[in-house]
């Protein structure tokens, strides 16, 4: 596929989603749907029951996975905290909100997830994680900033799992919150279900939790739960050497025990969080809610674990970027996994296709509403696009290189600044452990890639360097 092909595509798919936002904004005969959007922060697709090497508990996800749909290929295109939420908030891409890291603010110039559904008619809310306003230690005033959620409970340095700390939604003054973060957040979240218990307008609820993220220290039933010496790791999991070119290195790879500590930890979080989500399930059941409303769970990222002798997120790699994403819709009755490509980018469109209101127009991602649904031919995406700006000396995220790359239904590829990094089959080699960037047989299908990185970068206005990076090949290593 040429330059010219790949931008006629591009053109087509813009004239469909166009069509599709139109037909998603028909008004529906029922009543609308209440919408409860759950997000755990750093949950890999990986550690979810049923995966390979996982070890993680998590019944009431299992089972809400396997009764709903599952987009089994859900991509985070940029897997970072901020990053992740600015394309959530605002169905932009990093160069177009201009939240390229992890100390950007997302600035109130486009209508926000919470207006569209404001707009609509309904009642929002927000609870837990927001971290898109000058870090994560201030209060968010009320106006724009807050994107259109009516009902305000941000938190604040939500990496403190206990005795955490939240806001008078009015005032800001500052509460300490006892106990474990992700049981009161729940909490906060039960009281907004019960305050909507028979109310006219239909609601729109974000919950968003901070484990499994570090310091992966769950409450000790749920990490006890897990024999650290006894879990299984990756096939891909190393220590991290010094071609790895860290400069903070990770303390949880100082040796294989360390690791295992770890692995207890991230497992011990989400069994945690899969309890909270069976309290919200039980809310909705004992409020008469359930056959009303639309539920997902999602992450905004997931966790190396070690893999390629790298912990957290940033990386293209599968334990970074593949995330779940479950729902349920109460139109929808028969269970099913999808592996289309679906990624951050077209979850703002399709949460108001689900829902059935108005897409904004500056929303550059897809509705996937109908394939999710199951109404009609939905024409499936050949590609989505990943990216990460290494983060400043002072943080971690400056451990993980800039690049750019893309994910297919079969292939994963990267290039950095200093040239062509990474090209895996995910196919014949799930677990990435052998790098084709060099392979001479890989040349027309990295050209391809080229090509396709280029037109995606112009489109939306990225600054990275893509003809000279493609000229070289990358010195970073790729397994």
């Amino acid at each position: 596929m040429n330059r010219r092909e790949f931008l006629k595509q591009t053109a087509a798919a813009s004239l469909a989603a166009t069509a599709v936002r139109n037909a998603s904004a028909e008004p529906t005969a029922h009543k609308p749907w209440n919408v409860l959007y759950l997000f755990s922060d750093q949950h890999r697709a990986a550690s979810l029951p049923g995966e390979p090497f996982n070890q993680s508990e998590a019944p009431t996800l299992d089972r809400f996975r396997r009764k709903n749909l599952s987009m089994d290929t859900c991509v985070s295109n940029y897997p970072l905290c901020v990053p992740h939420r600015a394309i959530l908030m605002s169905g932009l891409y990093p160069a177009q909100s201009h939240v390229e890291g992890n100390e950007d603010s997302l600035k109130p110039t486009m209508v926000g997830l919470g207006e569209a559904f404001q707009k609509a008619g309904y009642h929002t809310g927000y609870i837990g994680k927001w971290h898109l306003y000058n870090g994560e230690d201030q209060f968010v005033p009320k106006g724009p900033l807050r994107f259109g959620f009516d009902d305000w409970h941000a938190w604040a340095m939500t990496n403190k799992h206990y005795d955490g700390i939240t806001f008078d939604q009015e005032t800001g003054q500052r509460h300490i919150i006892p106990g474990y973060q992700p049981v009161r957040m729940t909490d906060q979240a039960i009281e907004f279900l019960n305050g909507q218990k028979g109310a006219q307008k239909p609601w729109f609820l974000v919950v968003s939790y901070n484990p499994p993220h570090p310091p992966f220290d769950p409450p000790p039933a749920e990490r006890n739960r897990y024999d650290a010496a006894t879990l299984k790791l990756r096939p891909n999991v190393r220590l991290s050497t010094p071609a790895d070119k860290l400069t903070r290195p990770y303390p949880q790879l100082e040796s294989m025990e360390t690791l295992h500590t770890a692995e207890q930890g991230y497992y011990g979080g989400i069994t945690a969080i899969d309890e909270q989500f069976a309290r919200l399930m039980k809310t909705l059941d004992d409020n008469g809610m359930t056959e009303n409303t639309i539920v997902v769970y999602t992450s905004d990222h997931g966790e190396m674990m070690g893999s390629h002798g790298h912990m957290a997120k940033q990386m293209p790699h599968e334990e970074s970027c593949r995330v779940p994403f479950m729902v349920r819709h109460p139109e929808n009755k028969s269970p099913r996994a999808s592996d289309t490509l679906f990624a951050s980018i077209d979850i703002y469109p399709t949460l108001c296709g689900l829902a059935g209101i108005p897409i904004p127009q500056h929303c550059v991602g897809r509705d996937f509403s109908s394939h999710m649904l199951g109404h009609g031919h939905f024409k499936e995406a050949d590609m989505v696009f990943l990216l990460n700006n290494q983060g400043p000396p002072s943080r971690q995220e400056v451990d993980v290189p800039t690049y750019r790359g893309l994910r297919t239904k079969t292939h994963t590829y990267a290039v950095q600044l200093d040239g062509v990094w990474v090209l895996y089959d995910n196919v014949k080699d799930p677990y990435q452990l052998k790098n084709l960037a060099t392979d001479p047989a890989s040349k027309p299908m990295i050209e391809k890639f080229n090509t396709a990185l280029m037109a995606w970068g112009k489109q939306v206005g990225d600054t990275f360097p893509y003809e000279t990076a493609f000229k070289s090949v990358s010195s970073y290593p790729g397994t």
